[in-house]
């Protein structure tokens, strides 16, 4: 069995998965190691690329996924997976420096410790060649994480550390799976204070690929936060999924004013285009950000768009009876369309979680 699993997950990495090999070969000689790709189905062929790693060392393992995308729930999955005692997670675009596991390893076995971050703001540790706006945005996403994480961990927004394989297993139940950002999912869903210490490193411009990072990572970004400040209240899916829903009420409203009041299109052709409009407007941007993870593409796009129509059909109905059943037993009419919306909403976001972009848990 390996002392160490590094996990490193990808998509469209194929021309740095045999240099990361490479490597970590060279910086780990005489260690006890295993290498796990968790692919989130590339289309470059990064999971053949593995695979044909694999079968000239066996300390190479390919996790391949279908259907859903995510660096943390990657992560997870893959060290889910291990057996062996320590787990590294970096990432695969070669900007973690390599040569410091050796250390981050040392330290992790003689010490007290659950955790070992490679860190870029402690002494002797760089952001590299980056700008002065990724710096700040860096900046202010450390800020937003403090209260979830210790006041001393100088980088929170790390994703490259070495954690006892138990620490993962003990905390992976509460962990939220969101994002880019596990380690601070694993420092804020752990249950109890983790011991750690920080290793320097100077963060390494990328070579080859294209950058993963793009303006959505925030919004995913601030869906962990939300996850661990007020997940035990309201899941944060089910709030992005009700104020997409709002940009529906909005998008309604104002399909319905061009059509009745600007063309004279009949009122019930108006409120049935606009029905139809809003709907079609929340799927997309549901696919685009409540379920950017799970999002659906091609034919699939396709099929979940009609799932989508027909859960809210039937959610529009639950809302007409509920608030119709409420108005009948006396209640205020605002009372009674509150507790039709509610009901409709519910039904909506559980049922096309299950039939539309097919969560196995909500």
């Amino acid at each position: 069995m390996p002392e160490i699993s590094i996990v490193v997950p990808t998509f469209a990495e194929s021309e740095n998965v045999r240099e990361l090999h490479a490597r970590i070969t060279r910086c780990l000689e005489g260690e006890s190691w295993e290498l796990i790709f968790v692919d989130d189905d590339s289309p470059d062929g990064t999971a053949d690329i593995v695979r044909d790693l694999a079968q000239h060392d066996s300390r190479v393992r390919c996790v391949q996924r279908l259907g859903r995308r995510g660096l943390s729930s990657a992560v997870i999955e893959g060290a889910m997976s291990s057996s062996a005692p320590l787990i590294a997670v970096m990432d695969a675009d070669l900007q973690h420096d390599e040569s410091i596991l050796p250390a981050m390893i040392g330290r992790l076995r003689s010490e007290e410790l659950d955790i070992v971050v490679g860190s870029r703001y402690v002494a002797g540790g760089s952001t590299g060649n980056w700008d002065e706006r990724r710096k700040a945005i860096s900046r202010i996403a450390n800020r937003l994480a403090r209260g979830l994480v210790p006041q001393d961990l100088r980088d929170p927004m790390s994703g490259f550390f070495v954690v006892r394989s138990a620490v993962v297993r003990e905390a992976a139940p509460r962990l939220s799976g969101y994002g880019y950002k596990i380690l601070l999912d694993l420092f804020a869903s752990a249950g109890r204070p983790l011991r750690f210490a920080e290793v320097a490193y100077t963060f390494r411009p990328r070579v080859h690929g294209e950058s993963k990072l793009d303006q959505l990572v925030i919004w995913e970004y601030l869906m962990l936060l939300l996850d661990k400040r007020i997940g035990h209240v309201i899941a944060p899916r089910l709030l992005f999924f009700a104020l997409v829903g709002g940009t529906g009420v909005v998008m309604h409203y104002a399909v319905l004013s061009i059509l009745y009041l600007g063309s004279g299109v009949q009122f019930a052709v108006a409120q049935a285009v606009a029905t139809v409009g809003a709907m079609t407007s929340n799927y997309v941007l549901n696919n685009v950000f409540t379920y950017r993870d799970r999002r659906l593409r091609g034919l699939r796009f396709v099929r979940g768009l009609f799932s989508f129509y027909v859960v809210c059909g039937v959610g529009a109905l639950a809302n007409i009876g509920v608030a119709a059943y409420a108005f009948s037993r006396n209640a205020q009419w605002v009372i009674s369309a509150g507790a039709g919306i509610i009901v409709g909403t519910l039904w909506n976001y559980l049922a096309t979680a299950r039939y539309t972009w097919g969560a196995k848990r909500s």
